[in-house]
């Protein structure tokens, strides 16, 4: 998405198109973008600043933090506002600023009820502590001895 501001009429103009799934940048991280960014905006040019508003939306793959599961979810932003300010720059690409829009918008402890088709959030049992039944078959990590807390004066005592 380009905009030329030489040719951007003074009332406005409206964008719409797609964004390839390549501009998020997510190569190493477990957030996998798996469509497009779609964009409907509208673009005014006031003074230094270049204002667009409309919608926006990506979809994810993203992992349930409670379950481990992956899960696809859309984050669509219907009212979006995005302000860029102006250079000398006579085509402007808002293509960063759109991209950190969507991805301010993804969760932080992402959870698979939430998705684009919810499913049920809930830890596996044999991960959990507490309740847990003491027949499972798992034997208990060894516990480390305790250090002597006179260890070191006993050291100094038997260099009499």
């Amino acid at each position: 998405m380009k905009i030329d501001l030489a040719n951007l009429a003074d009332e406005g103009q409206h964008f719409e198109g797609e964004l390839s799934p390549e501009i998020f940048d997510l190569q190493e991280s477990d957030i996998i973008s798996v469509s497009a960014l779609k964009y409907s905006l509208f673009t005014q040019r006031f003074d230094t600043e270049l204002l667009l508003t409309g919608s926006l939306e990506a979809t994810f793959e993203l992992t349930c933090m409670r379950s481990l599961h992956p899960f696809k979810q859309t984050i669509s932003m219907p009212s979006a506002a995005v302000s860029i300010e102006l250079g000398n720059d006579g085509i402007i690409d808002p293509a960063p600023q759109i991209r950190e829009e969507i991805l301010l918008e993804l969760p932080t402890n992402p959870r698979c009820e939430d998705g684009d088709a919810p499913a049920n959030c809930e830890i596996d049992p044999k991960y959990l502590a507490v309740d847990k039944p003491t027949d499972d078959g798992v034997e208990p990590a060894p516990a480390p001895e305790k250090p002597n807390p006179w260890g070191a004066l006993d050291v100094l005592d038997s260099q009499d």
